[in-house]
């Protein structure tokens, strides 16, 4: 399957999106009729309480959970169906949750990883590190002794590398201390400054509200909310947000 970006003189493509989606694992769906849009150079944020829908969302939209009903499109193209390598070197690329680095490889090994799109090691190298100067500091070290902060900065250079049109983030502040999702926050902001178009799930409300341009809830595999970042904390604040700052477990 090949998929080409298209434009339109008069109308903006979105970058990917769903619409109607009903998914899940085996007969028992998750998602039940889910509609989302991610549009050029946009950061949208999808919030939620762990047992929403978040995950599977990402899921479809990368190609892992065929919907059952639904269509998934990327970039104007119908690829509902369609594999997880053809979407990824369609420019597709999942960060999944839990960072998916290699820890038994160093740091340079992993980012080898990322030529598979055909971008030169060397590129990959200088990316990486001019993004993330203490990666840089620790090439030459396995991966599984990296701090959990680092390790996540290793997941997103390896992603950033392979120069993708649209970035899925899951949980990026995963099993981390505040100050450290604050710092993986400032780096999410300068990647969307680049003008890449960013789909990320979190539960650390108040840093993802502080970057993106709109927000969708997921509530019970449907999206129950959609608006700015103004609007939907309204929301968040009054229905079901935790006193600590993050949703609830």
């Amino acid at each position: 399957m090949s998929v080409a970006p298209t434009h339109s003189a008069d109308a903006v493509t979105p970058v990917l999106e769903l619409r109607g989606i009903h998914a899940g694992y085996g007969t028992i769906d998750v998602l039940h009729g889910v509609d989302l849009v991610l549009l050029p150079g946009q950061v949208h944020a999808l919030l939620g309480p762990n047992g929403a829908g978040k995950t599977t969302t990402l899921g479809v939209a990368s190609g892992q959970i065929a919907p059952h009903v639904g269509t998934l499109s990327l970039m104007g193209h119908d690829v509902t169906g369609g594999d997880t390598d053809a979407l990824a070197r369609a420019g597709l690329c999942l960060i999944p949750e839990g960072r998916g680095i290699f820890p038994n490889l160093t740091v340079l090994e992993n980012l080898r990883m990322a030529t598979f799109t055909g971008t030169p090691f060397r590129e990959v190298q200088d990316r990486a590190f001019d993004f993330f100067p203490r990666l840089g500091e620790r090439r030459k070290q396995t991966a599984g002794t990296l701090s959990g902060g680092e390790q996540q900065m290793l997941a997103m250079a390896r992603a950033l590398a392979t120069d993708p049109a649209v970035l899925l983030i899951d949980e990026l502040s995963m099993g981390l201390a505040p100050i450290i999702v604050e710092e993986l926050y400032g780096h999410v902001r300068r990647t969307a400054e680049s003008g890449l178009s960013i789909l990320i799930v979190e539960q650390f409300v108040h840093e993802i509200l502080g970057v993106a341009d709109v927000a969708s809830i997921m509530l019970h595999g449907r999206v129950a909310g959609h608006g700015t970042p103004a609007e939907i904390a309204d929301t968040l604040h009054a229905a079901y947000l935790g006193a600590d700052g993050t949703l609830p477990h």
